[in-house]
Protein backbone atom coordinates (compact mmCIF):
# COMPACT_ATOMS: atom_id res chain seq x y z
CA UNK A 1 0.00 0.00 0.00
CA UNK A 2 1.24 3.49 -1.11
CA UNK A 3 1.88 5.74 2.23
CA UNK A 4 0.08 8.82 1.65
CA UNK A 5 1.54 12.19 2.52
CA UNK A 6 0.51 14.46 5.04
CA UNK A 7 -2.92 16.87 4.13
CA UNK A 8 -2.05 20.31 3.06
CA UNK A 9 -3.29 23.37 5.16
CA UNK A 10 -3.87 24.76 1.94
CA UNK A 11 -6.57 22.89 1.50
CA UNK A 12 -7.92 25.61 4.00
CA UNK A 13 -7.98 28.37 1.65
CA UNK A 14 -11.27 29.83 0.10
CA UNK A 15 -12.59 27.71 -2.51
CA UNK A 16 -10.25 25.15 -2.10
CA UNK A 17 -11.88 21.28 -3.57
CA UNK A 18 -9.43 18.84 -2.79
CA UNK A 19 -8.11 16.54 -5.49
CA UNK A 20 -8.60 12.88 -5.96
CA UNK A 21 -6.60 9.96 -7.01
CA UNK A 22 -2.44 10.73 -7.36
CA UNK A 23 -3.05 13.98 -6.73
CA UNK A 24 -5.11 13.52 -3.52
CA UNK A 25 -4.22 15.73 -0.16
CA UNK A 26 -3.91 19.23 -2.62
CA UNK A 27 -6.11 21.12 -4.18
CA UNK A 28 -7.00 20.39 -7.63
CA UNK A 29 -8.56 23.71 -8.30
CA UNK A 30 -9.41 26.83 -5.85
CA UNK A 31 -12.28 27.77 -7.59
CA UNK A 32 -11.78 29.35 -11.11
CA UNK A 33 -9.37 26.99 -13.20
CA UNK A 34 -8.56 28.90 -16.15
CA UNK A 35 -7.50 32.40 -13.79
CA UNK A 36 -5.30 30.17 -12.36
CA UNK A 37 -4.11 28.57 -15.52
CA UNK A 38 -3.15 32.34 -16.77
CA UNK A 39 -1.70 33.42 -14.05
CA UNK A 40 1.13 30.59 -14.14
CA UNK A 41 1.38 31.21 -17.62
CA UNK A 42 2.04 34.73 -16.92
CA UNK A 43 4.35 33.84 -14.20
CA UNK A 44 2.22 34.58 -11.15
CA UNK A 45 1.15 32.58 -8.02
CA UNK A 46 2.52 29.14 -7.17
CA UNK A 47 1.04 25.39 -6.90
CA UNK A 48 1.21 23.57 -3.74
CA UNK A 49 2.76 20.10 -4.57
CA UNK A 50 3.40 19.03 -1.32
CA UNK A 51 1.58 15.79 -1.44
CA UNK A 52 4.90 14.91 -3.45
CA UNK A 53 7.46 12.06 -2.49
CA UNK A 54 10.79 13.81 -0.94
CA UNK A 55 14.09 11.60 -1.24
CA UNK A 56 17.32 13.30 0.51
CA UNK A 57 20.80 10.97 -0.23
CA UNK A 58 23.64 11.93 1.45
CA UNK A 59 27.01 10.82 2.01
CA UNK A 60 30.59 11.70 0.18
CA UNK A 61 29.66 9.18 -2.64
CA UNK A 62 26.31 10.32 -3.57
CA UNK A 63 27.11 11.27 -6.53
CA UNK A 64 28.82 8.66 -7.78
CA UNK A 65 26.61 5.81 -6.11
CA UNK A 66 23.64 7.31 -7.69
CA UNK A 67 25.18 7.69 -11.04
CA UNK A 68 25.46 3.91 -11.23
CA UNK A 69 21.80 3.28 -10.49
CA UNK A 70 20.21 6.13 -12.72
CA UNK A 71 19.71 6.82 -16.22
CA UNK A 72 21.04 10.13 -15.96
CA UNK A 73 24.79 11.47 -15.95
CA UNK A 74 25.27 12.77 -12.71
CA UNK A 75 28.47 12.19 -11.15
CA UNK A 76 29.95 15.08 -11.69
CA UNK A 77 26.47 17.49 -11.26
CA UNK A 78 27.54 20.55 -10.33
CA UNK A 79 25.51 22.26 -7.18
CA UNK A 80 22.35 23.72 -7.62
CA UNK A 81 21.99 22.51 -11.34
CA UNK A 82 18.46 20.68 -11.95
CA UNK A 83 18.28 17.43 -13.68
CA UNK A 84 15.84 14.22 -13.89
CA UNK A 85 16.49 11.15 -14.13
CA UNK A 86 14.82 7.21 -14.09
CA UNK A 87 15.47 3.99 -12.51
CA UNK A 88 14.38 1.40 -14.80
CA UNK A 89 13.92 -2.43 -14.00
CA UNK A 90 16.09 -4.86 -15.71
CA UNK A 91 14.28 -5.24 -18.78
CA UNK A 92 14.26 -1.78 -19.32
CA UNK A 93 10.93 -0.85 -17.84
CA UNK A 94 10.20 2.50 -15.86
CA UNK A 95 9.81 2.26 -12.45
CA UNK A 96 10.44 5.24 -10.87
CA UNK A 97 11.15 8.86 -12.33
CA UNK A 98 13.04 11.34 -10.11
CA UNK A 99 13.76 15.11 -10.03
CA UNK A 100 16.56 15.69 -8.87
CA UNK A 101 19.23 18.53 -7.48
CA UNK A 102 22.57 18.95 -5.52
CA UNK A 103 23.07 21.39 -2.84
CA UNK A 104 26.83 20.52 -2.65
CA UNK A 105 25.83 18.36 0.47
CA UNK A 106 22.97 16.41 -0.55
CA UNK A 107 21.08 15.39 -3.69
CA UNK A 108 17.01 16.18 -3.02
CA UNK A 109 15.19 14.54 -5.25
CA UNK A 110 10.95 14.80 -5.45
CA UNK A 111 9.08 11.84 -6.85
CA UNK A 112 5.41 10.80 -7.35
CA UNK A 113 3.50 10.54 -4.52
CA UNK A 114 3.53 7.26 -2.16
CA UNK A 115 6.52 6.15 -4.88
CA UNK A 116 9.18 6.97 -1.99
CA UNK A 117 9.36 4.26 -0.53
CA UNK A 118 9.54 1.74 -2.62
CA UNK A 119 12.44 3.62 -4.34
CA UNK A 120 14.01 3.86 -0.94
CA UNK A 121 14.15 0.05 -0.67
CA UNK A 122 15.66 -0.04 -4.22
CA UNK A 123 18.56 2.35 -3.09
CA UNK A 124 19.20 0.74 0.43
CA UNK A 125 19.51 -2.12 -1.33
CA UNK A 126 22.30 -1.65 -3.57
CA UNK A 127 24.24 0.59 -0.66
CA UNK A 128 26.93 -1.95 -0.03
CA UNK A 129 30.04 -0.20 1.19
CA UNK A 130 29.17 3.21 -0.33
CA UNK A 131 29.29 6.37 1.88
CA UNK A 132 25.78 7.42 2.10
CA UNK A 133 22.98 8.02 3.89
CA UNK A 134 19.42 7.70 2.01
CA UNK A 135 15.88 9.15 4.12
CA UNK A 136 12.67 10.13 2.95
CA UNK A 137 12.29 13.66 4.10
CA UNK A 138 8.01 13.77 3.11
CA UNK A 139 7.24 14.66 6.66
CA UNK A 140 9.49 17.36 6.83
CA UNK A 141 9.76 19.05 3.62
CA UNK A 142 6.90 20.11 1.11
CA UNK A 143 7.71 21.01 -2.76
CA UNK A 144 6.15 23.74 -4.26
CA UNK A 145 6.38 24.86 -7.82
CA UNK A 146 6.73 28.64 -9.01
CA UNK A 147 5.63 29.07 -12.41
CA UNK A 148 8.88 30.37 -14.96
CA UNK A 149 9.04 34.47 -14.61
CA UNK A 150 7.98 34.06 -11.12
CA UNK A 151 9.24 36.67 -9.07
CA UNK A 152 8.59 34.98 -5.92
CA UNK A 153 11.84 35.26 -3.33
CA UNK A 154 12.26 31.89 -1.70
CA UNK A 155 13.71 31.71 1.75
CA UNK A 156 17.32 31.57 2.55
CA UNK A 157 18.61 28.18 2.20
CA UNK A 158 15.71 27.08 0.52
CA UNK A 159 16.94 23.95 -1.97
CA UNK A 160 16.01 24.77 -5.31
CA UNK A 161 15.60 23.29 -8.72
CA UNK A 162 15.05 25.98 -11.46
CA UNK A 163 13.95 24.52 -14.71
CA UNK A 164 13.05 26.67 -18.04
CA UNK A 165 9.45 25.30 -16.87
CA UNK A 166 9.68 27.47 -13.32
CA UNK A 167 11.30 26.59 -10.20
CA UNK A 168 10.84 23.58 -7.72
CA UNK A 169 11.20 24.79 -3.81
CA UNK A 170 11.85 21.98 -1.09
CA UNK A 171 10.48 24.05 1.69
CA UNK A 172 10.36 23.62 4.96
CA UNK A 173 6.57 22.21 5.71
CA UNK A 174 5.59 24.37 8.01
CA UNK A 175 6.83 27.34 6.71
CA UNK A 176 4.66 25.79 3.44
CA UNK A 177 0.89 28.52 4.32
CA UNK A 178 3.09 31.59 5.35
CA UNK A 179 5.02 31.34 2.07
CA UNK A 180 1.79 30.40 0.32
CA UNK A 181 0.27 33.91 1.89
CA UNK A 182 3.22 35.84 0.73
CA UNK A 183 3.66 34.66 -2.86
CA UNK A 184 -0.11 33.48 -4.00
CA UNK A 185 -2.42 33.39 -5.58
CA UNK A 186 -2.55 29.58 -5.34
CA UNK A 187 -2.96 27.81 -8.55
CA UNK A 188 -4.53 24.10 -7.86
CA UNK A 189 -2.61 21.27 -9.61
CA UNK A 190 -5.33 20.81 -12.52
CA UNK A 191 -3.41 23.98 -13.67
CA UNK A 192 -0.59 22.88 -13.53
CA UNK A 193 -1.02 19.39 -14.69
CA UNK A 194 -2.77 21.52 -18.07
CA UNK A 195 0.37 23.16 -18.50
CA UNK A 196 2.51 19.90 -18.33
CA UNK A 197 0.49 18.13 -20.90
CA UNK A 198 0.63 20.95 -23.33
CA UNK A 199 4.44 20.85 -22.98
CA UNK A 200 4.12 17.48 -23.44
CA UNK A 201 5.86 16.25 -19.98
CA UNK A 202 5.27 12.54 -19.24
CA UNK A 203 4.43 11.75 -15.95
CA UNK A 204 4.92 8.63 -14.15
CA UNK A 205 2.30 6.61 -13.78
CA UNK A 206 -0.02 8.38 -16.40
CA UNK A 207 2.29 7.64 -19.37
CA UNK A 208 3.32 5.03 -18.01
CA UNK A 209 2.37 1.36 -17.39
CA UNK A 210 4.08 -1.72 -16.63
CA UNK A 211 6.05 -2.12 -19.75
CA UNK A 212 6.81 1.41 -20.64
CA UNK A 213 10.11 1.74 -22.14
CA UNK A 214 12.36 5.08 -21.88
CA UNK A 215 11.94 5.94 -25.86
CA UNK A 216 8.70 5.84 -26.18
CA UNK A 217 7.65 9.57 -24.42
CA UNK A 218 10.49 10.93 -25.21
CA UNK A 219 12.20 11.21 -21.97
CA UNK A 220 15.50 10.22 -23.98
CA UNK A 221 16.06 13.97 -24.29
CA UNK A 222 15.71 14.34 -20.85
CA UNK A 223 16.25 11.83 -18.40
CA UNK A 224 18.80 9.09 -20.39
CA UNK A 225 22.06 9.78 -21.15
CA UNK A 226 23.09 7.82 -23.83
CA UNK A 227 26.91 7.88 -23.12
CA UNK A 228 26.75 5.69 -19.87
CA UNK A 229 26.57 2.60 -19.10
CA UNK A 230 26.67 0.76 -15.73
CA UNK A 231 22.51 0.70 -14.36
CA UNK A 232 19.71 -1.44 -14.59
CA UNK A 233 18.15 -1.51 -18.12
CA UNK A 234 20.80 -0.24 -19.79
CA UNK A 235 21.34 -2.85 -22.45
CA UNK A 236 17.39 -1.83 -23.29
CA UNK A 237 18.09 1.67 -23.57
CA UNK A 238 21.21 0.89 -26.46
CA UNK A 239 19.82 -2.09 -28.07
CA UNK A 240 16.60 0.15 -29.31
CA UNK A 241 18.55 3.30 -29.73
CA UNK A 242 21.06 1.83 -31.91
CA UNK A 243 19.16 -1.00 -33.39
CA UNK A 244 15.40 -0.60 -33.90
CA UNK A 245 12.64 1.81 -33.07
CA UNK A 246 9.95 1.55 -30.06
CA UNK A 247 6.86 0.09 -30.06
CA UNK A 248 4.56 2.53 -28.73
CA UNK A 249 5.16 6.57 -29.21
CA UNK A 250 3.77 9.39 -27.33
CA UNK A 251 1.32 11.59 -29.08
CA UNK A 252 -0.35 15.12 -28.42
CA UNK A 253 -4.05 15.49 -29.11
CA UNK A 254 -6.05 18.68 -29.30
CA UNK A 255 -10.36 17.15 -28.47
CA UNK A 256 -13.61 17.79 -30.11
CA UNK A 257 -14.19 21.20 -28.20
CA UNK A 258 -17.65 20.34 -28.25
CA UNK A 259 -17.71 17.07 -26.10
CA UNK A 260 -18.69 17.36 -22.32
CA UNK A 261 -16.34 15.37 -20.28
CA UNK A 262 -12.72 14.98 -21.15
CA UNK A 263 -11.75 11.25 -22.31
CA UNK A 264 -10.09 9.72 -18.72
CA UNK A 265 -6.73 7.89 -18.50
CA UNK A 266 -7.32 4.64 -20.15
CA UNK A 267 -9.80 5.71 -22.42
CA UNK A 268 -9.07 3.44 -26.05
CA UNK A 269 -8.15 5.70 -28.97
CA UNK A 270 -8.48 4.16 -32.42
CA UNK A 271 -8.50 5.13 -36.03
CA UNK A 272 -11.26 7.69 -36.56
CA UNK A 273 -12.18 5.98 -39.84
CA UNK A 274 -12.77 2.72 -38.13
CA UNK A 275 -14.80 4.14 -35.58
CA UNK A 276 -16.02 3.49 -32.05
CA UNK A 277 -16.36 -0.31 -32.81
CA UNK A 278 -12.65 -0.18 -34.47
CA UNK A 279 -9.32 -2.31 -33.14
CA UNK A 280 -7.61 -0.39 -29.96
CA UNK A 281 -4.55 1.44 -30.84
CA UNK A 282 -3.67 3.16 -27.75
CA UNK A 283 -5.20 4.44 -24.71
CA UNK A 284 -5.31 8.18 -23.35
CA UNK A 285 -2.46 9.05 -20.66
CA UNK A 286 -3.53 12.67 -19.20
CA UNK A 287 -6.33 14.98 -20.38
CA UNK A 288 -6.66 18.52 -19.26
CA UNK A 289 -8.97 21.73 -20.16
CA UNK A 290 -6.28 24.61 -20.87
CA UNK A 291 -7.19 27.88 -20.84
CA UNK A 292 -6.18 28.77 -24.69
CA UNK A 293 -6.43 25.26 -26.66
CA UNK A 294 -9.56 24.04 -25.20
CA UNK A 295 -9.47 20.53 -24.19
CA UNK A 296 -5.99 18.54 -25.02
CA UNK A 297 -4.50 15.30 -24.09
CA UNK A 298 -1.67 12.99 -24.41
CA UNK A 299 -1.72 9.37 -25.72
CA UNK A 300 0.64 6.06 -25.91
CA UNK A 301 -0.29 4.95 -29.41
CA UNK A 302 1.09 2.31 -31.74
CA UNK A 303 4.05 3.44 -33.50
CA UNK A 304 2.76 2.60 -37.00
CA UNK A 305 -0.30 4.57 -36.33
CA UNK A 306 -0.23 7.40 -39.21
CA UNK A 307 0.99 10.88 -37.91
CA UNK A 308 -1.50 12.66 -39.55
CA UNK A 309 -4.48 10.27 -39.02
CA UNK A 310 -7.66 11.52 -37.36
CA UNK A 311 -8.02 9.43 -33.75
CA UNK A 312 -10.97 8.93 -31.25
CA UNK A 313 -10.50 9.08 -28.09
CA UNK A 314 -13.64 6.87 -26.77
CA UNK A 315 -16.24 9.00 -28.69
CA UNK A 316 -14.35 12.05 -29.18
CA UNK A 317 -12.65 13.16 -32.31
CA UNK A 318 -9.02 14.07 -31.52
CA UNK A 319 -6.10 15.88 -34.06
CA UNK A 320 -2.94 14.64 -33.22
CA UNK A 321 0.58 16.22 -32.81
CA UNK A 322 3.84 13.98 -32.84
CA UNK A 323 5.69 14.02 -30.01
CA UNK A 324 7.81 11.13 -30.64
CA UNK A 325 8.77 10.04 -33.80
CA UNK A 326 7.38 6.97 -35.21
Amino acid sequence: MLRQSPTSPLLSLPGAVPAEGADEGVAAHYGDLFREQRALADGRGLVDLSHRGVVAVSGADRLTWLHLLLTQHVSELPPGQATEALVLSANGHIEHALYLVDDGETVWAHVEPGTQEALIGYLESMRFFYRVEVADRTEDFAVVYLPAGSIAEVPPGAVVRETPHGRDVFLPRGELAAFAERHGPAAGVWAYEALRVESHRPRLGFETDHRTIPHELGWLESAVHLQKGCYRGQETVARVNNLGRPPRRLVFLHLDGSEVHLPGHGTPVRLASDGEEGRQLGFITSSARHHELGPIALALVKRNVPVDAPLLAGTTAAAQETVVEP
